[in-house]
């Protein structure tokens, strides 16, 4: 249930297949005899320096995925590779415990909820404990129907049932970490009474009457940076900028959603173009190669974030694991500059992009 949490998407999962695939369908040219001895990845996102184009995208209950540690092991690993780590509203460990291991950048995702004393009360405690900007998510009106949470009866916390307990006992190792750890929940909103588990949290605190001006009273409430995540047309990105947004977040939230939706890789340089540099460009979804990085820093993106990628590490090797992650698409990164030629970010321009001609 675990991996299918981390591997799944909304309906037939075309959106989730299309986000990587259409990846693979950009080819790359490149710059021949040109001296690649030192390339530089450096760069700043929404203000804060960064080792690295990508940083660590919001992922609800990273326990979950590794019990001992979940956010802590992502929010240490970010730090060491010199990347902003974004800890999500649902996070299981709270911002505080978060903020004693990673004295980095640190970014917070909110949602617009009903209880809008609750979401105010969460951005000053995220600016308390050091979180510079905040991340809107804009793209959970309702909760996506992802069928393989249902197939294997999966909830947070996770129910004893025939199902979790098989597959429980076939991962003992996993089992005993859960059983010897506290309850996972939403460790920010462990002074509230929750119940029906997270799903019942998020569906009673969603807002389907929110609008852009509830965006723009998000901006209003908090004088750090803001990012509008999950864009996926030129005339919203246009309303991010007109309320003052400092980055467009292109995403179809991993599939998870709307299935059937573009892939982001295909939206993105439509956005880009109607944004015209009036505020930066974050883009995720299918994300799997530092080929994929340059390949959407080419047409039109400041960064990437990364979810499925590192969540993947987390899952099977904690806080080394995440490590490992991210020094893959770094060095993946790196070689792939170098066999385009290009030793700069600056560098990454849309002429790296093959435009095929015949039919």
């Amino acid at each position: 249930m675990v991996f299918d949490y981390i591997d799944g998407a909304a309906d037939d999962e075309v959106t989730l297949a299309r986000n990587v695939s259409r990846f693979r369908d950009i080819e790359l040219v490149w710059d021949a005899l040109v001296d690649v001895d030192k390339i530089d990845t450096s760069t700043t996102i929404m203000g804060a320096a960064s080792a690295s184009p990508f940083f660590i995208s919001p992922t609800a209950t990273s326990r979950l995925f590794h019990p001992r540690a979940g956010e802590l092991a992502v929010a240490r690993a970010a730090h060491a590779a010199g990347v902003p780590y974004a800890c999500s509203t649902l996070a299981s460990t709270s911002v505080e415990d978060i903020a004693t291991v990673n004295p980095g950048t640190k970014w917070f995702q909110v949602y617009v909820w009903r209880n809008r004393a609750l979401v105010k009360d969460m951005l000053e405690r995220a600016k308390a404990a050091g979180f510079g900007a905040i991340l809107l998510t804009v793209d959970v009106p309702v909760a996506g129907n992802r069928e393989r949470d249902g197939a294997n009866d999966f909830s947070i916390p996770p129910k004893v049932t025939w199902r979790t307990a098989t597959q429980a006992l076939a991962a003992p190792g996993y089992l005993w970490d859960l059983v010897t750890t506290p309850e996972i929940r939403p460790a920010n909103f462990a002074h509230i009474k929750i119940d029906g588990g997270l799903i019942g949290f998020i569906n009673a605190q969603f807002d389907q009457t929110v609008t852009w001006d509830d965006a723009r009273w998000m901006r209003e409430n908090w004088d750090g940076k803001l990012a509008i995540k999950g864009i996926a047309t030129p005339a919203d990105a246009q309303r991010c900028v007109a309320i003052g947004a400092d980055a467009v977040w292109v995403s179809n939230h991993g599939g998870r959603q709307l299935d059937t939706a573009p892939a982001s890789i295909d939206t993105l340089p439509g956005i880009a173009e109607a944004v015209g540099g009036a505020a930066e460009i974050i883009l995720d979804g299918g994300v799997r190669r530092g080929s994929d990085i340059v390949k959407a820093l080419a047409l039109g993106a400041n960064a990437v974030a990364l979810g499925r990628s590192y969540l993947y590490g987390l899952a099977a090797g904690g806080e080394a694991g995440v490590r490992r992650a991210l020094e893959i698409m770094d060095s993946e990164l790196r070689r792939t500059m170098a066999l385009c030629g290009r030793t700069k970010l600056s560098g990454l321009t849309r002429d790296l992009i093959f435009q095929r001609t015949l039919a």
